[in-house]
C-alpha cells in the first residue's frame, strides 16, 4: 500500500510535470518565440532577401550587438551563407549602404592569443545557433567555446564557456580609423574608445567602451597595428586592441559586462548599470519581458504558424529603428551628444532611419501602435532642427548625404495629424517651411535640392545637372501636401499656407498624357524625344516611371483624372503586373532593385523598393477594391516568409516589415498625413491591437484561410461598412472590424465614389472657387 507521503510526493511531481510544460507552452507561444533574427540576412552586394543582420537588441536600443562573419567594415556584417564568426561587435548599422560606426568587438579563443580577424575566426554551424532579439548563443568549433549574449538598451552581458585549458583568453578589438585602449588588470576590466565611422559625425566623434569581467587575468596584452605587446597595458593607434587570458576549467563560465557611451567614459560606467545586479538568466526573462510587452501590443490568433513566424518576425524588425542615440546621466537626465555639433546637450535624439523609406508606413504605425515613443522621436526631431539648421532626411548618425526628397514633412505632420502632443510642434513647422526652401550648404539631401526651379516653374527640369528630378518633384508635392495640411490644423494664416497647396499639385507638371506616365521634362517646358517607362533612368531613384508615376499619395483621384477616369487606371494599374519583369534591365548599369525586382516574376512591381509598395491600394479609389484585396494577399503569400531569403528586396529599417505588419492586419497608410487608412484584405482570423490609450481593436475574419482573400462584407462595431478605407479616429477609439471573405470577389462592395479614400483634389477645387 502506497503511504501518504508516497502519495503526497506523487502528486506534487505531477503538479510539476504540469506546471513545467504549462511554462515551456507559455514559452513557445509567446510573441518573441515566433521571432527569428535571421530572416533577411542570406543577402549579398548584388541580390538582397532583406540586407538585414540578427539585431540582439532591445526595441528602439542604443546598442545592438551581431555576430561578424564579414571582414572589418564589411557592410554584410552577418551573412547567412557563411560558416566563420570573426567576433561579436556592438553595432549601430542600419543598413550594408549606410555601413556601421562606433563598433567595437569581442571574441573568446583557445590555444594562443591570436588578433587578427582572419586567424581568430572560428567555423560554426546554425545547427548550433539560436538567434532570438534577447538572446544569442553559438559554438564556436576551433576554440570550443559556447558564446551567449543578452542586451539591455545601452549595455550587454556575455556569458563564455570555455574548455578545460591552460591558454583561453578573449580579444577585444576596437577596430581601425582611430582607437583606443586600456587594460587595467586590478579591476579586471578594460576601456577604450573607437572613432570608426561611414560618415555622418562631428570631428569629435568617440564611441566609449567599459568591459568588466568576473575572472582575474594571467594574460594581457595591448596590440598596435596587428602588434601584440605582451605586458603593456594601454595603447592608441589607427587599429587598437587587448587581449587578456587566464586558464579555465572544463564548462567554467566567464561572464563580460559591456556597455558604451557616445558622451564619455564615466557615462559608459553609469550605462552598465543597466546590467543591475542580474544574473545572465535573469537578463534573459527581461529581455524575453520587455520583447513580449512591445511586440504583445498586436496578439495574433491563426492556425497558421508560418504566417504568424512571418508577422511577428516583422514586427520585430519594426521597432528597431530608429534607435536610441540618447543617454541618461547620474542625475537620471536625459541627455544625447549630438551628432550634428558634438555638444553633450538635454533632451532626446533618435538616429538611423531614412525617411524616404519609412514616412510610408513605419511612422505611421509607430503612431497608431507605440505614439509614446514617437512623441519622443518627434522631441528628437526639434534637437536635431536647432542643433543642425536642418531636419534630417537620412540620419546615420548624422546629416547623411543620400536619396531624395523632404519627407520629414511627412514624418512631423502625420505625428501631429494623427493627435500626438507634448513637444515643440511650433519649432517643427518652422523647421518644415525652411526645409522646404532652402537645402542644406553640406548635405545636398537634406533640406531641398533643386528647390529655386521647382519653387519657380512647378517641377525641376531634367537638363539643368539635378539628378532624379522627376522622383524629387513627386516626392516635393505631396510633402507640400502634408506642409499644408499641418498648417491647416495649426490654424496658420491662409495667406502663410496657400503656397503649399498650391505646390502639391505640381505632380500634374511632370505628367505625360502621351504614354500616360510621369517623365522627366526641360527647363522649356518640353518633354524629350525618346522615351520608355521601363527605362530605369536619371530622371527617377532606384526605379522607372511605371514605378513612380503613382507617388501621388495625396491625390490618387487628380492622377485618375489625367490618365482618363477609372477605366484607363485600373487598366495602367493592370499593366505593372503584365510588362515583364526584366523589360528596361539595360538601360543603365544594374543595380541589386532590378535583379530583385526580375526574379519575382511579378512584371513591374518592384516591391523590394518603397516607391511602388502603396500601388496596389490605389484600386480602391478607382472602383475595383476586390484587385488590391487579390494583390495585398499575393505580395504577403509570395514575398515573404520567416525565412533567411523571407524578404524580397531591402528590408530598409522596418518599412518593408511595416508595410506587412499593416497588410496582414488588412490596411495600409497610402498618404499619411490623411486619418485614412485603405483597406486591403487581412491575413489573419482573429487579431487584438492593445492600444496605449487603454483602447484595444479587434479585427476577426472567421475561417480566413489562403483561398479566401476577397472580402465579401466589412461590419465595423457591427454597423455595415462599404468604404475602402477606416479612420484612425475608428480605431483609436476602440472598435471591433469583422471581416467576411470569400474565395470569389464581390464586385459591387466599395465601388461608389463615396466609397474611395481622400483626395486632395476635391479640396483644392474647392478652395479655387
Amino acid at each position: 500500500m502506497n503511504s501518504p507521503r508516497f502519495l503526497k510526493k506523487t502528486l506534487l511531481t505531477a503538479l510539476y510535470v504540469i506546471l513545467s510544460a504549462w511554462a515551456i507552452a507559455q514559452e513557445q507561444t509567446d510573441p518573441v518565440s515566433h521571432v527569428s533574427t535571421l530572416v533577411g540576412t542570406q543577402s549579398k552586394f548584388e541580390l538582397s532577401t532583406g540586407n538585414t543582420y540578427p539585431a540582439i537588441a532591445l526595441p528602439w536600443g542604443m546598442n545592438f550587438w551581431v555576430p561578424q562573419t564579414g571582414k572589418m567594415g564589411d557592410g554584410w556584417v552577418y551573412t547567412y551563407t557563411a560558416d566563420k564568426i570573426r567576433g561579436f561587435k556592438q553595432t549601430h548599422q542600419p543598413s550594408p549602404w549606410m555601413n556601421d560606426y562606433g563598433q567595437f568587438s569581442l571574441m573568446p579563443m583557445t590555444g594562443k592569443p591570436i588578433f587578427d580577424e582572419e586567424e581568430r575566426a572560428s567555423w560554426f554551424s546554425h545547427k548550433a545557433e539560436v538567434a532570438a532579439p534577447h538572446y544569442y548563443k553559438v559554438y564556436l568549433a576551433d576554440h570550443d567555446v559556447v558564446t551567449e549574449i543578452t542586451p539591455t538598451e545601452r549595455a550587454a552581458l556575455f556569458r563564455f564557456t570555455f574548455p578545460e585549458t591552460d591558454q583561453s583568453y578573449i580579444t577585444v578589438d576596437a577596430f581601425d580609423k582611430g582607437s583606443y585602449i586600456k587594460v587595467i588588470p586590478e579591476e579586471r576590466k578594460i576601456i577604450g574608445y573607437t572613432t570608426k565611422n561611414s560618415g555622418g559625425v562631428p570631428e569629435n566623434f568617440k564611441n566609449y567602451f567599459v568591459i568588466e569581467f568576473d575572472k582575474p587575468f594571467t594574460y594581457q596584452a595591448t596590440v598596435d597595428q596587428q602588434d601584440i605587446k605582451e605586458g603593456q597595458l594601454e595603447a592608441t593607434a589607427d587599429h587598437s586592441g587587448a587581449i587578456i587570458g587566464f586558464a579555465t576549467k572544463k564548462g567554467e563560465q566567464v561572464h563580460a559586462r559591456v556597455a558604451s557611451s557616445f558622451i564619455s567614459f564615466e557615462q559608459a560606467a553609469i550605462n552598465l548599470e543597466e546590467l543591475g545586479n542580474h544574473n545572465f538568466d535573469q537578463l534573459v526573462a527581461n529581455g524575453r519581458k520587455t520583447w513580449n510587452d512591445v511586440l504583445g501590443k498586436i496578439e495574433v490568433k491563426d492556425d497558421n504558424v508560418d504566417n504568424l513566424r512571418t508577422f511577428y518576425s516583422s514586427l520585430y524588425r519594426s521597432v528597431l529603428f530608429p534607435r536610441s542615440f540618447y543617454e541618461i546621466n547620474a542625475q537620471g537626465e536625459v541627455v544625447h551628444y549630438s551628432p550634428y555639433n558634438g555638444e553633450v546637450l538635454p533632451g532626446y535624439m533618435f538616429t538611423d532611419t531614412g525617411f524616404w523609406d519609412t514616412f510610408r508606413s513605419l511612422f505611421p504605425f509607430l503612431n497608431l501602435v507605440y505614439p509614446s515613443m514617437n512623441t519622443k522621436m518627434q522631441e528628437g526631431l526639434v534637437n536635431a532642427y536647432r542643433e543642425s539648421g536642418f531636419l534630417p532626411e537620412w540620419a546615420s548618425p548624422g546629416h547623411r548625404n543620400t536619396m531624395v526628397g523632404n519627407n520629414s514633412a511627412s514624418v512631423v505632420a502625420d505625428a501631429y495629424l494623427k493627435g500626438l502632443r507634448g513637444y515643440d510642434i511650433e519649432t517643427l513647422w518652422e523647421a518644415l517651411k525652411h526645409g522646404a526652401n532652402n537645402v542644406h550648404p553640406s548635405v545636398s539631401a537634406s533640406g531641398r535640392t533643386g528647390y529655386e526651379a521647382y519653387n519657380q516653374l512647378g517641377y525641376i527640369p531634367n537638363d539643368i545637372k539635378v539628378s532624379q528630378n522627376v522622383a524629387r518633384t513627386l516626392e516635393y508635392a505631396y510633402d507640400d501636401w502634408t506642409i499644408y495640411t499641418l498648417g491647416k490644423k495649426l490654424n496658420k494664416p491662409q495667406e502663410e499656407i496657400a503656397v503649399y497647396g498650391q505646390r502639391a499639385m505640381n505632380y500634374k507638371n511632370v505628367f505625360d498624357p502621351q504614354y500616360k506616365l510621369m517623365r522627366g521634362r526641360k527647363a522649356d517646358g518640353s518633354f524629350g524625344e525618346t522615351f520608355n517607362g521601363t527605362d530605369w533612368g536619371r530622371d527617377f531613384t532606384e526605379g522607372n516611371s511605371w514605378h513612380y508615376s503613382w507617388s501621388v499619395f495625396h491625390d490618387p483621384q487628380g492622377l485618375i483624372d489625367l490618365m482618363g477616369g477609372n477605366d484607363a487606371f485600373n487598366q495602367m494599374l493592370d499593366s505593372v503586373f503584365i510588362i515583364p519583369g526584366a523589360e528596361g534591365m539595360k538601360s543603365r548599369s544594374m543595380i541589386h532593385e532590378m535583379r530583385e525586382m526580375q526574379v519575382v516574376n511579378m512584371g513591374q512591381y518592384a516591391h523590394g523598393n518603397q516607391p511602388i509598395q502603396h500601388m496596389i491600394y490605389l484600386y480602391n479609389y478607382a472602383g475595383q477594391p476586390w484587385k488590391a484585396q487579390y494583390w495585398a494577399r499575393e505580395v504577403m503569400d509570395k514575398l515573404y516568409a520567416a525565412t533567411p531569403d523571407g524578404y524580397c528586396g531591402d528590408e530598409d529599417n522596418g518599412q518593408t516589415s511595416a508595410w506587412y505588419v499593416f497588410s496582414a492586419l488588412g490596411f495600409y497608410t497610402v498618404c499619411p498625413g490623411t486619418d485614412q487608412y485603405v483597406i486591403g484584405s487581412p491575413l489573419f482570423q482573429s487579431v487584438k491591437l492593445n492600444l496605449e490609450n487603454g483602447k484595444q481593436v479587434l479585427i476577426e475574419a472567421p475561417g480566413n484561410n489562403k483561398d479566401k482573400r476577397y472580402i465579401s462584407s466589412v461590419k465595423v462595431n457591427g454597423t455595415e461598412h462599404t468604404k475602402n478605407y477606416l479612420r484612425h479616429e475608428d480605431l483609436t477609439d476602440g472598435a471591433k472590424i469583422t471581416f467576411e471573405l470569400s474565395a470569389q470577389p464581390n464586385k459591387s462592395r466599395g465601388i461608389a465614389a463615396a466609397d474611395a479614400p481622400y483626395s486632395f483634389s476635391k479640396e483644392f477645387s474647392a478652395n479655387a472657387n
